[in-house]
C-alpha cells in the first residue's frame, strides 16, 4: 500500500507518510470496537481494519503535549506486550520516566504496603501500550484517578482512556515508531533535541 493509495495529505506530519506505512502503524486487526470506529480509515479485502494515519499523527502530537505538562519522573509507562517492552523502556529512559515492563503486579498503584521486589509507585500519569494486556494497570489508575494515555488498536475499548493514540499496538516496527515519535515530541516540547532514531527503539528479533 502506498501513500497515494491512502489519499492522505498530512498537515506537517511528524514523519513522512511512507515511514508510517513502512512501520505498519496503520495495520489494525480483523476486529473493530465501536470506540475505535472514528479512527478507522477503511477495511481491507482480507478483513483487516486500517487505521487513519492522519489521526495517529495528530494524536501522537496531542499525547506529547499532554505528557510534557508532567514532571518526567512522574510519568509511568506500562507494557505486557513482548514487542512493546524494549521501546517502552527506551521511551521512559529518554524522557526520565518510570517503566513497568512485563507483568504488572496487582496493587502497584493502589497498595502502599507493597514491599520487597515489587514497589508501590505514585505516578501522575500512565502510558499503556495495550488496554487489553495492560488492563490491571488501567483499572488501578482509574481507581486512584490517574489520567491514562494509551496506544489503541482497532479492537480496543477506550472507555477509561484520556488520550487515545490509534495505532497498531502489536507490531514490532509500529511500536518502536510510535514510542520513538512520542519520545521525540515530548523532548522537543521541553526544548531538548535528541539524536535517537526509530531503529534505536526496535526490539531485536
Amino acid at each position: 500500500m502506498t501513500g497515494s493509495e491512502l489519499e492522505i495529505e498530512l498537515k506537517e506530519p511528524l514523519i513522512p507518510v511512507e515511514e508510517y506505512l513502512a512501520a505498519g502503524v496503520h495495520i489494525g486487526t480483523q476486529q473493530k470496537n465501536k470506540d475505535m470506529m472514528k479512527f478507522i480509515y477503511r477495511v481491507r479485502g482480507d478483513g483487516l481494519y486500517i487505521l487513519d494515519i492522519q489521526a495517529t499523527d495528530e494524536r501522537v502530537k496531542t499525547a506529547a503535549k499532554f505528557l510534557a505538562q508532567y514532571e518526567p519522573a512522574k510519568i509511568l509507562v506500562v507494557t505486557s506486550r513482548q514487542y512493546g517492552q524494549y521501546p517502552a523502556k527506551m521511551f521512559a529512559d529518554a524522557i526520565g520516566g518510570m517503566a513497568v515492563i512485563g507483568r504488572f503486579i496487582p496493587g502497584m498503584l493502589t497498595n502502599q504496603r507493597l514491599h520487597g521486589l515489587t514497589r508501590y509507585v505514585e505516578p501522575d500519569v500512565i502510558v499503556a501500550t495495550d488496554p487489553i494486556g495492560d488492563a490491571q494497570a488501567i483499572t488501578e489508575a482509574v481507581q486512584v484517578g490517574i489520567p491514562i494515555v494509551a496506544l489503541c488498536d482497532t479492537n480496543n475499548m477506550t472507555k477509561y482512556i484520556d488520550v487515545v493514540i490509534p495505532t497498531n499496538n502489536k507490531g514490532r516496527k509500529a511500536l518502536s515508531m510510535i514510542y520513538y515519535l512520542l519520545t521525540r515530541e515530548v523532548l522537543r516540547l521541553r526544548g531538548v533535541t535528541t539524536s535517537l532514531t526509530p531503529e534505536d527503539f526496535e526490539t531485536e528479533l
